[in-house]
């Protein structure tokens, strides 16, 4: 079949690699001059399958109420009148409750298990290099209810089949010895020794080549402008290039993967996903004091911060605001950024070089991605990973080629729009 996948993004690249190897034919069509360039371009960096306690959780109604309109919260409602927001939220609230919170967390383990195994099989077969490393991710806490919160959720991971192990403080600092600098704040830790990090931008900019040696074709500085139906199919996706030249685009399928643009998309074609735009910020700073510098990837647990190691480079990146689509820079939340850095690792940089980066990541209120059919008969979904997609991308990528090709994903996850026993269930009911 010809293939269409709209949007370039690390899930939109690892789903073209994916449907070429099933042997399709694949055109990606990209806004930007080259893959990577929006929310996959200055992330945490983590492949993080012991992330996998969602935003949504029975905590966190009252953490929004305390943060509401501080500018340096880890999770800052910025209230709009936008329904759109408001009707996200009050799912938010529902995923909250405990059941929906250990469902959720069951099919993010279960997703981030099948990724990173796809991931190292083609880490291996293609030599890609993104500047990884395979030390682990250490959660750190420095509150106490933080860390007695998170023995719970820890346990559902374990069950699921994630490698997780608690630490005492001494043993984080063992594990990193950059920590030592803040050992008087740590109250305990957790260590997932299989979890991995690197640069999503690279990655997906590596992969992208790799597709088009493949014969994935690429359109890039080309936006979607709509398209035009056939019965309860897209006939043709309607674009323009960078000329401002209209084209029309004919497949046998199409594939959403335009991030917190997807809503919008979805929409014109009468397919409802819950999906809101989540600003994260990141700060890269160039290695400066390399002894006291952190070598394995770190989780802020209290602050909601990840920390990797990227050559040369240090990866600070964390907080949602939920503002709308607005992509301007919030100083004050990039140095709320870089003062926790600073109070941590004191000796580590002054900020000296710091390069400050916004990105809307799409979020849905469960953090469960749409992968899957839509009720278009020729529109599929991999999309809404939120903080995740990186971790997510290359087994939601694998899935989705599975689907597409008429086969059954070997992972167990909520897919959407798949028969019963398989469908997702909740407010993503409605794609």
């Amino acid at each position: 079949m010809h293939i269409i996948v709209l949007g370039a993004g690390v899930t939109g690249i690892t789903s073209a690699w994916y449907l070429r190897q099933a042997g399709h034919e694949v055109t990606v069509i990209e806004r930007q001059p080259a893959a990577g360039l929006e929310t996959s371009f200055a992330n945490g960096g983590q492949i993080s399958v012991s992330h996998a306690e969602p935003w949504a959780n029975p905590g966190a109604p009252l953490k929004v109420l305390r943060w509401l309109m501080k500018e340096d919260a880890p999770l800052l409602f910025r209230l709009r009148a936008d329904p759109a927001q408001w009707r996200w939220g009050l799912a938010f609230l529902r995923e909250c409750l405990p059941g929906r919170t250990a469902h959720n967390i069951r099919n993010i383990v279960s997703l981030g298990l099948y990724s990173r195994a796809k991931l190292r099989e083609l880490r291996a077969q293609l030599g890609l290099q993104y500047e990884q490393l395979d030390k682990g991710i250490l959660h750190f806490y420095t509150s106490e209810a933080e860390y007695a919160a998170a023995q719970e959720p820890a346990r559902i991971m374990r069950e699921q089949g994630c490698e997780l192990d608690m630490k005492t403080p001494d043993e984080c600092v063992a594990i990193e010895p950059a920590l030592a600098q803040c050992r008087a704040r740590i109250v305990g830790g957790s260590m997932t020794p299989s979890d991995e990090s690197g640069d999503a931008h690279r990655f997906t900019q590596a992969l992208a080549e790799r597709c088009a040696a493949a014969g994935v074709k690429f359109r890039y500085e080309t936006r979607v402008l709509g398209f035009a139906r056939h019965g309860d199919a897209i006939d043709e996706v309607i674009c323009a290039n960078a000329a401002g030249v209209v084209q029309r685009l004919k497949a046998d399928r199409h594939l959403l993967c335009l991030g917190s643009f997807s809503r919008a998309f979805a929409r014109e074609l009468g397919v409802d996903l819950n999906i809101y735009p989540a600003k994260g910020y990141s700060v890269t700073l160039p290695v400066t004091a390399a002894e006291h510098s952190y070598q394995v990837s770190l989780t802020d647990d209290e602050y909601k911060l990840v920390f990797s190691r990227l050559g040369d480079r240090l990866r600070i990146a964390g907080t949602a605001e939920l503002n709308g689509y607005d992509t301007q820079l919030n100083l004050r939340r990039c140095e709320a950024i870089l003062r926790r850095t600073r109070e941590l690792f004191p000796q580590m940089s002054d900020g000296s070089g710091a390069q400050f980066w916004t990105g809307l990541r799409p979020a849905t209120p469960s953090n469960l991605p749409y992968i899957g059919r839509s009720r278009v008969s020729n529109l599929f979904l991999n999309t809404g990973h939120g903080t995740l997609g990186w971790t997510h991308s290359c087994g939601s990528g694998a899935a989705i080629a599975d689907i597409v090709s008429g086969r059954t994903p070997a992972l167990d996850y909520a897919f959407t729009g798949l028969p019963a026993g398989r469908s997702i269930v909740g407010v993503q009911a409605t794609a």
